[in-house]
């Protein structure tokens, strides 16, 4: 009867792994021009599985602060919306990287900023070479959207954003490669700002990334771009921002949206729990 027992709590410890390791059932969206050379690109969307264990959610230069008081007004909201994501997704398993630029010597000492610094280097691929066509805007002033000068206002990120014990830290994007080969991860859910910028053009960030071959999807919603509607295509901000997100659908990669990705981790929980029936 005890080794019946034993057998039955073993077999459990491996469903519960099995079911917790289930992948997240992703909607993406991304654009396709059909008829190539046409300049007409269609929406398409597709679902992605995602394996918990080979994903990740990337934050980028989520800051304390800004030069630009529009952007860091912003960041504050953007905040309240993007910290119930990234604490459901840690509760599911998946390794949250805080990636705000730098600000490393705030973190020196902390153990998510020393989990990295111990990883051994892994040489990233040959880019792949991917066309970088033009942004759809023009932020070649700063795209500050408030008569604001720049000066280098961050320190660390926002203290409102959660940091979580098994979390990683850096702003340096071949450790971050080497970290997520290291644990095996090669999906990539980026967020944070500024789409136009930080988010596409960082070492750790989407074009980098997306050349050395992980596969990145960019969370639309919790996002925002440095867009002033003075400059050209002369829209809103929120319109010059969707600009920047189907640009990225285009030439980067997909997109989703959180009200998709809690909905997908929720369907997560929703099958661990059955999986203990």
């Amino acid at each position: 009867m005890r080794s019946r027992r034993r057998y039955l709590a073993a077999l459990a410890l491996t469903l519960a792994g099995t079911a917790f390791a289930a992948d997240l059932r992703l909607p993406l969206r991304s654009r396709v021009e059909a008829f190539k050379g046409s300049g007409v690109w269609e929406e398409v969307r597709l679902d992605a599985a995602l394996p918990i264990p080979q994903t990740a959610i990337l934050i980028c230069d989520m800051w304390d602060r800004h030069w630009c008081s529009g952007a860091a007004q912003r960041v504050q909201a953007l905040v309240l919306r993007m910290a119930p994501v990234i604490d459901q997704a840690r509760a599911r398993g998946i390794q949250i990287i805080h990636a705000p630029s730098e600000t490393m010597e705030f973190y020196q000492d902390w153990p998510q900023r020393q989990r990295i610094l111990r990883i051994a280097p892994i040489q990233p691929p040959a880019p792949l070479g991917l066309t970088d066509p033009p942004l759809p805007i023009d932020d070649s002033d700063g795209g500050c959207d408030t008569a604001d000068t720049f000066y280098k206002a961050w320190t660390r990120e926002i203290a409102t954003l959660p940091m979580g014990a098994a979390d990683a830290i850096s702003d340096d994007g071949p450790r971050i490669y080497s970290f997520l080969r290291e644990r095996g991860i090669r999906n990539l859910l980026v967020m944070g700002v500024h789409v136009n910028m930080c988010v596409l053009n960082r070492s750790f960030a989407i074009k980098k990334m997306t050349n050395w071959g992980i596969r990145c999807v960019l969370v639309r919603d919790l996002t925002d771009s440095m867009y002033n509607p003075k400059d050209r295509p002369y829209v809103s901000h929120d319109q010059g921002t969707e600009l920047v997100v189907e640009h990225i659908e285009r030439y980067w990669c997909p997109s989703t949206s959180s009200v998709d990705l809690m909905k997908a981790l929720a369907a997560q929980v929703q099958g661990t729990t059955d999986g203990h029936r």
